[in-house]
């Protein structure tokens, strides 16, 4: 009954989030103009009609997408090396897209080409990510097929991530200001310039993610007691590991790709979902992580939008600043880890 109520509780927040996300920014739209769009019903003001479709609408669509499929690429990774701390960006997959990215933003000018068309420039960022992203999968995947201790996968992306986080302070070292500047402003994060195009590209690398991860729920559960039971259930753990593994990389390398590295999402949400729906059992878990994943990220983005105002907050440094407090105040209060 309680996980019932708690469920219901996240259905509720999600849908006021997501209207709240669709109404606020610089331009006031009235919330019942919102409701007609949201309805297909052309609005009386072009301006508002052109804002909501071309802009808060893919906005608001994105944030879905990464906040839900980031918590479950952290509540895979958790359960999977049965480690608190472990996130989707555990394996590498964040600093592979860092240093895709880094190559071609800081070491263009070296390398012999520039980036002048806005255009081209965005779409040779998404696949030097991709490409970054893609060959730590790879590399990982290799590894795994070798190794059987799942523990030492972790410790070996963690390492893959001292490598390559070395090779872009190295880069950045030697880059101009300007260079500097674009990739910082890539690694701040954002979610409100992707086309409707990229957006269909990233919900197919999503959905294939969910729905392996659904297809995965009883290995998954068989997992939390340990790698020697869930053998005895007849569970296959290098394939288990490498389905785990691959669509992982899938949702966390396609979202690093268009939206860039998004922090503390995948950390943290699967412990607070923990906490609220009072269960271990990932038949529960899939589902909800998702849903509070897209509602957190709805959340932090209304906030980063800085509401009537033309400014907006970097995506990253609000999801720390708000939720990092949260999950200190719960884990306190809960006095322990829910795992």
């Amino acid at each position: 009954m309680q996980t019932s109520k708690s469920i219901l509780l996240l259905s509720l927040c999600f849908v006021a989030l997501l209207l709240l996300s669709l109404s606020l920014g610089s331009v006031y739209i009235p919330f019942t103009e919102v409701l007609k769009a949201l309805s297909f019903q052309s609005l009386d003001n072009e301006t508002w009609q052109y804002i909501i479709q071309n802009y808060r609408l893919p906005k608001t669509v994105t944030s879905i997408l990464v906040g839900g499929a980031l918590s479950l690429c952290g509540l895979l990774m958790q359960t999977l090396f049965r480690n608190p701390l472990a996130g989707p960006y555990v394996l590498g997959l964040s600093s592979g897209a860092s240093l895709g990215v880094a190559l071609v933003v800081l070491g263009s000018s070296s390398l012999g080409f520039g980036l002048s068309a806005e255009i081209s420039e965005r779409w040779i960022i998404v696949l030097a990510s991709s490409l970054g992203s893609f060959l730590v999968m790879l590399s990982i995947l290799a590894t795994a097929k070798r190794l059987k201790d799942t523990m030492a996968l972790l410790i070996i992306g963690l390492m893959f991530s001292s490598i390559t986080s070395a090779i872009v302070n190295v880069l950045s070292f030697f880059s101009s200001s300007d260079e500097l500047q674009k990739y910082i402003f890539w690694s701040l994060g954002s979610l409100g310039n992707l086309s409707w195009s990229e957006i269909g590209l990233l919900s197919i690398c999503c959905g294939l993610g969910i729905l392996l991860s659904i297809i995965l729920i009883k290995p998954l559960n068989a997992l939390l007691m340990g790698e020697h039971y869930a053998t005895s259930l007849g569970i296959n753990i290098k394939q288990t590991r490498l389905l785990v593994i691959t669509a992982t990389c899938l949702m966390a390398g396609a979202i690093t790709a268009f939206a860039g590295p998004i922090a503390f999402i995948g950390l943290a949400v699967p412990h607070l979902t923990r906490q609220l729906v009072k269960t271990t059992n990932h038949i529960i878990l899939v589902p909800s992580v998702v849903l509070f994943g897209a509602s957190l990220l709805l959340l932090c983005d209304s906030i980063a939008e800085l509401p009537f105002s033309e400014l907006s907050l970097p995506i990253n440094a609000v999801t720390s600043i708000i939720g990092a407090p949260v999950v200190i105040w719960l884990l306190v209060k809960q006095k322990y880890i829910r795992f």
